[in-house]
């Protein structure tokens, strides 16, 4: 047992945090309710599904930042979660494009794949990686 079952990425304007990973990567991402209840803007949380239940990996949420954002040049202090992509060029333009930035350029894992880790909107750090084991 003992698996990551459910991450959360923080954001400062969660909002803008949707519309990044839905333009990147296709999220399905909904605001959660309590029927009958008004939660504060620092309670809100929406469900975050990444992909269908029939394939490998897990969903999420995404909350408000409770605390500053991190800042540039600050060291990880976090769990980095990577994302599988069938093309990482492609992603990585996706990410630009939807006001991300790259954080470590493409790279090569032997006999893994092609690896970058990336920035969203609210400064948080993930990597995307493509498989391929002719990658050195």
């Amino acid at each position: 047992m003992n698996r990551i079952v459910h991450f959360e990425i923080h954001a400062g304007n969660p909002e803008r945090a949707v519309k990044f990973y839905r333009d990147v990567f296709g999220w399905e991402i909904e605001e959660w309710r309590q029927p009958g209840v008004e939660m504060r803007d620092e309670d809100r949380y929406w469900m975050v599904m990444t992909g269908p239940e029939t394939e490998p990996g897990i969903n999420g949420g995404l909350v408000f930042r409770q605390g500053p954002a991190p800042t540039e040049g600050q060291p990880v202090n976090a769990y980095v979660c990577t994302i599988g992509v069938s093309n990482l060029d492609e992603s990585l333009d996706a990410v630009l494009k939807a006001g991300g930035s790259i954080a470590l350029p493409k790279m090569g894992v032997p006999r893994v794949g092609w690896l970058a880790y990336c920035k969203d909107t609210e400064g948080n750090t993930f990597g995307v990686i493509q498989p391929d084991e002719k990658a050195e």
